[in-house]
């Protein structure tokens, strides 16, 4: 290609003869439109929140704008994945400058990005963790990572928790730990289910300390009566995400994995939702219970909402799968490029000791909350990884269901979007971008609390 005098480039003999191209002029929907046509074209498993679903438009920072103008404080982040906030200026400055140099690659072709983020991923995950593949989702990552499992052990049975989730794929399906998001049968063989480390609701009846962590122990009536005895894997997450942040007592990983290693098997820990700082004090979940997993994945807010999925395992692990594989996005450039810049300002900022500090106050406030409000059970959670379980009546536990959506509805009323769990839908999870300020933390907390006095009405 040729250059004029002007330091312009001649267009390529292609390129002269292509047909300009015009920009499409970009009209907005209004809001009953987009309902109108997203009830029509989408498959109706494309659920959304609110009995008339809020139609999005713009996000900055802490707030998001709907299609009519109004803003709303977000303290839900796309399901835990806009770690830093809507549109972070820095990590829309380097997606653009990627997107103008190298859009894409298939992992057939290494480039700079990947290996850099991988390199980063080895230093920030504890233990020996060290080798990594890239896909498009938390979904993805989870089935690498039973595979990989599989490799390694020679063995085939992974044991899950009740009330977990995976995500959409037939591992993911088979897995599930609750009915309502699993639209089919399990059709994936070889996986178990042990009772979840959910002290509020104790499946023996239970109190702890008092317990000694029998849902830990019982994982050896798990081995010896639900598998041949030789299980490949425990993956479980180190707060149980949509199941409604359910918590585990500070003993139960360790104990738990002891078990499992016990008879020969190897640890998955998913912190698809625990991940990059959000639970406090450390980057990864699994570091407040003080156990090294040989698998572990990520996803949602490790690229400040840009597809990724991540798949990390130490070296003889990983060093077991071998067989001809690829994937089409992981590893991409974009998504690796937004996660450098998003780990970069994470770094900077302290994201663990901002989350752990911030996520104490709001804790303390939601702790006020309880104290007033009898509709809330329990608050349970780590950094800015919060729930509220809501129940009829304190001493016979009755989820609150109804109740609940009531309190999302008064809370969206007056600007603040929350998130649900829970296996009854009873569960309000609150997990806001790890950017949040105290004064909007104080925000929330007020809004809380009339949305909480207007749904127990």
């Amino acid at each position: 290609m040729e250059r004029d005098h002007d330091g312009t480039q001649d267009p390529t003999p292609s390129q002269k003869h292509q047909p300009k191209r015009r920009l499409p002029v970009l009209t907005y929907l209004d809001s009953a439109t987009v309902r109108h046509k997203h009830a029509e074209f989408l498959m109706p498993c494309t659920i959304n929140y609110y009995a008339e679903p809020l139609v999005l438009r713009r996000g900055d920072g802490m707030y998001v704008e709907d299609a009519d103008g109004k803003r709303y404080l977000d303290f839900f982040g796309g399901i835990l994945t806009i770690s830093l906030g809507h549109c972070h200026p820095e990590v829309v400055e380097a997606v653009s400058e990627q997107l103008r140099t190298l859009g894409h690659t298939s992992t057939l072709y290494p480039n700079e990005w990947i290996v850099r983020l991988a390199e980063e991923l080895a230093a920030l995950t504890p233990g020996r963790l060290q080798k990594s593949f890239f896909t498009s989702s938390g979904t993805e990552a989870d089935e690498v990572a039973v595979m990989l499992a599989r490799l390694y052990t020679g063995r085939q049975e992974i044991i899950a928790l009740r009330y977990s989730y995976s995500g959409r794929g037939m591992y993911a399906i088979s897995a599930m730990g609750h009915a309502p998001w699993r639209p089919i049968p399990p059709v994936m063989p070889g996986i178990t289910h042990a009772p979840a480390p959910y002290c509020y609701r104790c499946p023996f009846g239970l109190r702890y300390p008092d317990c000694g962590v029998r849902c830990a122990d019982d994982l050896e009536e798990v081995i010896a009566t639900t598998t041949t005895g030789k299980p490949a894997a425990f993956i479980a997450e180190p707060i149980l995400g949509v199941g409604g942040f359910i918590t585990p007592p500070r003993e139960y990983f360790q104990k738990a994995v002891a078990i499992v290693r016990r008879h020969g098997g190897i640890f998955i820990c998913d912190e698809v939702q625990t991940g990059w700082g959000r639970t406090g004090t450390h980057w990864c979940g699994i570091e407040h219970y003080g156990v090294e997993p040989e698998i572990m994945t990520f996803a949602k807010g490790a690229a400040s909402g840009l597809p990724i999925g991540i798949t990390i395992a130490t070296p003889e692990v990983a060093d077991t799968f071998r067989g001809l594989t690829l994937s089409t996005f992981g590893g991409n450039p974009v998504s690796m490029t937004a996660a450098l810049a998003t780990l970069h300002v994470m770094r900077r900022e302290d994201i663990p000791g901002r989350a752990a500090r911030l996520g104490q106050r709001l804790r303390h406030g939601l702790e006020e909350l309880m104290e007033k409000h009898p509709l809330i059970g329990e608050v349970r959670g780590l950094g800015l990884m919060q729930a509220l379980e809501l129940v009829e009546d304190r001493n016979s536990k009755v989820p609150a269901t109804r109740r609940t959506g009531a309190l999302m509805e008064a809370a969206r009323r007056r600007g603040l979007l929350i998130g649900r769990g829970g296996l009854h839908g009873n569960v309000v999870r609150i997990a806001p971008p790890m950017l949040v300020s105290a004064d909007e933390i104080e925000q929330a907390l007020v809004i809380l609390d009339e949305s909480l006095q207007e749904a127990a009405a």
